[in-house]
């Protein structure tokens, strides 16, 4: 039982889904699992643990940013045996041509947190997603009719900057979205041995200005959704 999730041994499937809201969490386990179990509440950070067509596939949310989503990884690899990770989360796009509700496949985080150079003793590190995992993903969406972004994004630390334009940096060296945990995710994944996946819907767009509503991202990003149960069951 660990310090933040406090679940019994067990309780956790060896597949989970990452939303950030905890409230899409709720949403994901109520609409696309069966019998879906509620194993944690602690801090109104809810996890659950269901069945998808005959799976078993749990749904923990993180919270926001790679200090929220470390905890909650680090524990859901060491104490509770998980061995594959596919974050759901939301992103703003970078490039004119993304549009609001495209699905974005994260093959590599870069970041401007200073995890990694605290880790790494200011050395670089590339963060990267498992190979197959990208792989059924990218299929499982095109065998739907969804085309999906592949690419490179930016976890960022600072949802309000400093520099409203510094997105166009990464933008410039080509990242199509920006959000806040992909980068701690693959590289914990990396640390374990263990398998990773991001997968964005764009909520908003920093080239337009357009953005989705609270509840249009808790509820209706169902896509991104399917892509990962189906992939998370392959």
């Amino acid at each position: 039982m660990s310090t933040h999730i406090a679940a019994k041994n067990g309780a956790i499937a060896e597949t989970i889904l990452l939303p950030g809201d905890p409230l899409r969490a709720k949403f994901i386990a109520e609409n696309f699992l069966d019998n879906p179990v509620q194993y944690t509440a602690v801090r109104n950070i809810f996890g659950y643990t269901g069945l998808y067509k005959g799976k078993r596939v749990s749904v923990q949310g993180t919270g926001m940013g790679i200090p929220s989503i470390s905890i909650y990884v680090n524990e859901l690899f060491r104490d509770y045996g998980v061995q594959r990770a596919i974050r759901v989360g939301t992103a703003g796009a970078l490039q004119p041509e993304i549009k609001l509700r495209d699905l974005v496949i994260a093959l590599s985080a870069s970041t401007d947190s200073g995890a990694n150079n605290i880790r790494f003793g200011g050395r670089n590190y590339a963060p990267t997603a498992a190979f197959s995992l990208i792989r059924t993903a990218y299929d499982t969406a095109v065998s739907r009719g969804w085309q999906p972004w592949v690419g490179s994004v930016v976890s960022s630390d600072m949802f309000y900057t400093e520099d409203p334009g510094e997105w166009k940096l990464w933008a410039g060296f080509g990242c199509l979205a920006v959000e806040m945990e992909a980068a701690e995710l693959y590289t914990l994944a990396a640390k374990y041995r263990r398998e990773a996946l991001t997968l964005l819907t764009i909520s908003d767009s920093l080239v337009t200005g357009e953005s989705s509503s609270a509840e249009e991202r808790q509820n209706t990003f169902t896509r991104m959704m399917e892509t990962a149960l189906e992939t998370a069951i392959s």
